[in-house]
């Protein structure tokens, strides 16, 4: 997945924007600011792998990013809290 325009700016937005409503969506709330972009940014990498096992790669975008950011964030919430032993996040 390439974030067009790049840049670490583009990354921790995309980052915190989709942290943020995966916040939502799995909690009810965010993680905080620094928790969101984390999760967003490593749901990116999460998303972007699972996409372009689908779709084979490309680009995104902006919004196409915060999508796949935000579909990599939830999978890696659900993966965290089926891990035993973990407290909830």
């Amino acid at each position: 997945m390439n974030l067009d325009p790049g840049g670490i700016i583009a990354w921790l937005v995309v980052g915190l924007i989709a942290g943020w409503l995966a916040g939502l969506v799995m909690k009810g709330g965010g993680y905080g600011v620094v928790g969101d972009i984390v999760i967003g940014i490593v749901g990116a990498f999460v998303g972007g792998f699972v996409f372009s096992l689908i779709t084979g790669g490309g680009t995104a975008g902006f919004w196409g990013s915060i999508a796949v950011a935000f579909v990599g964030a939830v999978i890696l919430i659900a993966i965290v809290r089926a891990l035993p032993g973990r407290s909830p996040v």
